[in-house]
């Protein structure tokens, strides 16, 4: 959420607009333009260049994290970031404090074109100009990616993408929100009713007053873990002392390993030793592992405690902290042992993903590829056309997919079943890795044999497979496994909770947008479909 303080930092590699465009959108917003290199250049008393060759880049860094931390204060500015400016997390982290970052884009090919004179820049030095940038881009790549907001100005003119940039920005103003109806009358152990999704840049700052706008008061245990606690923990806990609550934090260990009966024991004595009552609430800050613990503790404690979601990434953002689902593994299989917990609100915070590793980002764009795949093929091609994926768009529809298919199925005795694509094979693999893949690493290599076994069948036309593997390859995720037999996947399968009756169900796309969800699915196929995703 941005006010009209707040910065617009334009980030990017070298030569994809950041200057042009950051002169053309504060002078069509009325602003101040700062260019981080012109500053830099004007305290250091020498061309970029010339800093590069007297005094090295670790001199030049320096002065470059010092002039971040100085915009991390809102000024109302437009700000155009050096191209290395955001390679640094602490830089990101700083510029985004400030305001709404938006990463350009440009292709290899066009970013040598604008290039006039390569001896200008420092980067390029020591080489063929084309192949530096080819690897320079490949060296960043998960670093632009984890800006949210992305603009490919490849083919666009500057005013365009001008536009683009401000009409990110003004969207940022105000959070989106999602709401989530939930059917009263069904029984299961949830609280019922219905809850918003508030999904916008810097959200997590206003979580306190988020919380007391539902009525809540008193003490809020602030769950996180041993990552994301001294990211974003003093943020929460600000908000909510600004709003009158009571915080206090309880950080667990990282990591699917900890997602157990016995961390859930440990929070229970904690909030008991700080004296926690009915009514005082649970406030989950984490990726999913953080989010089915502390849902579980908020279902449990007391027989159940209110509960606030603030995922931090883009797998706990479009999937797990929404549709209730909370639980912990078990050494028989994974979310053995869990109850459906509804939150009082989730709070989704884009800024959170800026410190994201690569691989938990594209780990949760395999959720959003699958979103895309049972109900939003727009998604599919988006992500199969841009040169990044623009997550900030791409967000939104993926968590309404769950949105719609929750309300409809709150329980997971329908249609929510589909949301299981992949689930099947994934879960297995998940389970045989001991928790070393990550899910959505897993789920990617089960939509894969999904598609291959519904083509097989004839439930969905030849080439889907094919054209997932690309989609998917495309983002980094993937698409075969190694070191597990066919017969101890399918074994690793027999754990599975989806199972109805003894039987497996597996979940098929008949094409983008339609699913087919059957138990009538022939081991012998499996296990001839996993032979081929598990050769080399």
């Amino acid at each position: 959420m941005t006010d009209s303080k707040s910065n617009l930092v334009l980030a990017g590699f070298m030569a994809s607009g950041k200057t042009t465009v950051g002169r053309s959108a504060a002078k069509r917003m009325g602003r101040r333009f700062i260019d981080m290199d012109t500053v830099l250049v004007e305290r250091l008393g020498a061309p970029i260049a010339d800093v590069f060759a007297r005094r090295g880049e670790a001199y030049f860094r320096q002065a470059e994290r010092q002039l971040c931390e100085e915009l991390s204060q809102p000024s109302g500015a437009v700000i155009a970031a050096g191209g290395g400016a955001i390679v640094d997390v602490d830089n990101r982290l700083s510029l985004s404090r400030g305001g709404l970052l938006v990463c350009l884009t440009c292709s290899p090919e066009e970013t040598l074109k604008r290039i006039a004179d390569p001896s200008t820049r420092p980067m390029l030095t020591g080489g063929d100009p084309a192949v530096r940038i080819a690897e320079l881009m490949s060296e960043r790549s998960a670093v632009y990616e984890a800006i949210a907001r992305q603009i490919d100005t490849t083919h666009m003119p500057v005013q365009r993408v001008a536009e683009a940039a401000i009409a990110a920005y003004e969207g940022d103003s105000r959070p989106q929100i999602i709401p989530v109806q939930h059917n009263e009358g069904s029984s299961g152990g949830t609280n019922g009713g219905s809850y918003d999704i508030v999904f916008g840049h810097g959200s997590l700052s206003a979580i306190g007053e988020i919380a007391a706008a539902r009525g809540l008061t008193g003490k809020v245990a602030v769950i996180t873990n041993t990552t994301v606690g001294p990211l974003w923990a003093a943020t929460v806990v600000g908000s909510l002392k600004a709003a009158r609550f009571e915080p206090h934090v309880f950080e667990i260990a990282d990591g699917e390993a900890h997602k157990t009966l016995q961390t859930v024991a440990h929070l229970y004595d904690g909030l008991a030793e700080a004296g926690f009552e009915r009514g005082e609430a649970v406030l989950a800050l984490g990726g999913g592992v953080v989010g089915d613990v502390a849902g579980f503790v908020a279902a449990t404690y007391l027989r159940g405690v209110p509960l606030l979601q603030a995922p931090t990434t883009v797998l706990s953002m479009v999937d797990s902290s929404v549709g209730g689902k909370v639980g912990v593994d078990h050494p028989c299989g994974k979310n053995l042992v869990g109850a459906f917990k509804q939150p009082v609100v989730v709070v989704a915070d884009l800024a959170t993903l800026l410190s994201l590793p690569a691989a938990e980002r594209r780990s949760g764009l395999a959720e959003v590829i699958k979103h895309g795949l049972i109900a939003a093929p727009d998604i599919l091609d988006h992500v199969e056309t841009a040169l990044t994926p623009d997550l900030a768009g791409l967000l939104p529809p993926a968590i309404r997919v769950k949105v719609e298919i929750v309300q409809l199925d709150p329980y997971e005795r329908g249609r929510r079943a589909e949301l299981n694509l992949g689930h099947t094979f994934g879960h297995a693999l998940e389970n045989l890795s001991g928790y070393r893949m990550r899910h959505g690493e897993a789920v990617s290599i089960g939509m894969v044999a999904a598609c291959r076994v519904a083509e097989r069948l004839g439930v969905c036309a030849p080439g889907l497979a094919g054209r997932m593997e690309g989609i998917l390859r495309k983002v980094g995720l993937p698409v075969r496994y190694q070191d597990y037999t066919p017969e101890a996947i399918w074994a690793a399968m027999g754990s599975d909770k989806k199972r109805k009756a003894g039987r497996l169900r597996f979940v098929l796309p008949v094409r983008p947008g339609e699913m087919l969800v059957t138990d009538d699915v022939p081991r012998a196929l499996v296990l001839e479909v996993m032979k081929e995703l598990g050769e080399k």
